[in-house]
């Protein structure tokens, strides 16, 4: 159990529904395939976060893993009703559900998503007519979306309250926190990854408001706390870990490290009882300053990604930064670093926009994100851009990701230059930094380098027995990556790697080379593979329930009821 929210007050109509008969709640996301064309989506639009927008142009060397809708577990997991979470089914796998019988179907999605919604919307009308239908998420802002999507409610902002008072539940309760894994099907070079990672979602939502920012503006430029204290995010790390069976966790929080108190007390905790976990965190360079680079040590942070947006429009969060230093000072304690970077501001021309492309790859980040700047509905960019007349509706949302032409009215640029100069922003990042992989294990060992000469503590110890099995797996596919070298500069580079791996960590164990040779072989495979059927998959459909216990109990209360009254026996025996 987690902490208590604070009582909101909802302004919408509060579904009715028999108090010893709650209602069966499906949850759904939207339906496969993505990252097709078809005419429900976009090739552009695929399900992974790193391939769709980070390291897209890196071939085989691209790291590939997909994300389950947490938010739906969240919400499955915090009504008393009944609930059930599809998580991306087929066509025939939603409808098959349907067939189960539901009373509410509630469907997540995003903005490129909305036709997906529409025909899931239809066909809940069609099989379900009695059933109520919630759309949610982030494609939730879309104006006017009610008169889009064939829908009763439309749920906004925080969704565990706005669920719990759609369904006329008691509201102020404490929070469960699923046990979820933060990413499923990991591969490098067609090699699965080890291990298993958790996640923790510590609160959504920030209080920096960058303009263009949609979860910022998504809970109104607020930051709404999930696990209030270190205390309760460590209590939930433990739980989770014993579940799954790791120690690694992706903590889901825009800014975690802006709440700095807490991080504090999480390493109390975890330094108190010697058992340390390590964390892959989200913050801006103004709250990593302040925490302060060795307390990311000590708070086990290994990934790390910061906003560094762009040289031409400097936000608050990065004002007074030395981005270089910063970012060096990560890599120095073996935290592997992604720098998010924006293109086509409304300055950007063809002749200064190179500039900051140079810029975001001097940094040298281990991974690099290049998105469109994009007046997503709800920001403060696009009303902004709305009042100016600057935005083209005419483009179907299914295009509003980022990862193709532009959305709005460029005065430099056309929609076709918007998309050539984004794919070349990821081709010369690739060109000149060579694959992540590489960077990520060569930042890892330098990791390894300084912890060896910090003083000595169970904390330093820990940190530096994590780190050394990180760069030790990752070690393995180096020859691989010299293989699907992307250039000779990369080739040099990782031959130069491969010999400092040697004298750092010794001589490769014969096991580890056994493993080696047989990721050459995987991975020799995979670019076959790749080459002659293309990169896209499709996450398996994973379907999980919540409290369907307590519904049995409930449902068979009320049919002893109505025997009583009826004599008829409504559930079978």
């Amino acid at each position: 159990m987690l902490n208590v929210l604070q009582n909101p007050s909802f302004d919408l109509p509060v579904a009715a529904f028999h108090p010893d008969h709650p209602p069966r709640v499906l949850f759904t996301s939207v339906m496969k395939p993505y990252g097709v064309d078809d005419a429900f989506g976009r090739k552009e639009n695929i399900m992974e976060l790193f391939h769709n927008q980070v390291t897209k142009a890196q071939g085989v060397a691209s790291m590939r893993f997909q994300h389950r809708s947490f938010g739906l577990h969240f919400l499955a997991a915090n009504i008393d009703a009944p609930a059930t979470v599809l998580d991306f089914p087929t066509r025939k796998q939603f409808l098959r559900e349907l067939a189960k019988g539901y009373d509410v179907v509630g469907i997540s999605f995003i903005a490129p998503n909305l036709r997906k919604t529409q025909e899931m919307a239809r066909l809940v009308r069609k099989h379900l007519p009695d059933a109520r239908i919630v759309i949610g998420g982030h494609g939730a802002a879309i104006e006017g979306v009610e008169d889009l999507i064939d829908c009763d409610s439309v749920a906004r902002g925080e969704g565990i309250q706005w669920m719990r008072a759609w369904l006329g539940e008691k509201v102020d309760r404490p929070i469960i926190h699923p046990t979820i894994p933060s990413a499923e099907n990991k591969h490098i070079y067609g090699v699965p990854t080890p291990g298993v990672t958790g996640m923790l979602v510590s609160g959504v939502g920030c209080v920096n408001g960058c303009r263009f920012c949609a979860t910022s503006h998504n809970f109104g430029k607020r930051y709404v706390p999930l696990l209030r204290s270190g205390r309760e995010m460590f209590n939930a790390a433990c739980r989770i870990s014993d579940e799954l069976g790791g120690t690694d966790f992706f903590i889901m929080d825009e800014n975690f490290l802006k709440d700095r108190a807490r991080a504090m007390e999480l390493i109390e905790e975890m330094e108190r009882a010697g058992r340390y976990f390590n964390f892959a965190v989200f913050s801006s360079a103004e709250a990593i300053s302040a925490f302060g680079m060795d307390n990311l040590v000590r708070l086990g942070v290994f990934w790390l990604w910061i906003g560094v947006e762009s040289q031409r429009e400097v936000y608050a969060k990065n004002v007074g930064i030395d981005m270089h230093a910063l970012i060096d000072g990560l890599q120095a304690r073996g935290i592997a670093t992604l720098a998010s970077a924006i293109l086509f501001l409304e300055e950007h021309t063809p002749q200064n926009i190179e500039d900051d492309i140079d810029y975001v790859i001097s940094l040298k980040p281990d991974f690099t994100q290049f998105m469109q700047f994009t007046p997503m509905p709800v920001t403060a960019l696009y009303e902004e851009m709305k009042r100016k007349g600057l935005i083209d509706f005419s483009i179907p949302y299914e295009e509003w990701h980022g990862q193709k032409r532009l959305v709005w009215r460029h005065p430099a640029f056309t929609p076709r230059q918007t998309e050539i100069w984004l794919q070349h922003a990821f081709d010369r990042e690739f060109e000149k930094l060579g694959s992540s992989p590489m960077r990520m294990t060569r930042t890892h060992l330098r990791g390894v380098e300084t912890l060896r000469a910090m003083p000595d503590s169970p904390a330093i110890r820990a940190r530096l027995a994590s780190l050394e099995a990180r760069t030790r797996e990752l070690r393995i596919l180096v020859p691989t990556m010299i293989q699907h070298a992307a250039n000779n500069v990369e080739r040099t580079e990782l031959n130069a790697l491969s010999a400092k791996l040697e004298r750092v960590l010794g001589v490769m164990p014969a096991t580890d080379r056994a493993f080696s040779a047989a990721a050459r072989l995987i991975a020799a495979q995979y670019a076959v593979k790749v080459r002659l059927f293309g990169d896209r998959t499709q996450p398996a459909m994973h379907r999980d329930e919540y409290h369907q216990d307590r519904w049995h109990h409930a449902a068979r209360a009320f049919d002893r009821f109505a025997r009583l009254v009826s004599g008829r026996r409504l559930l079978p025996a």
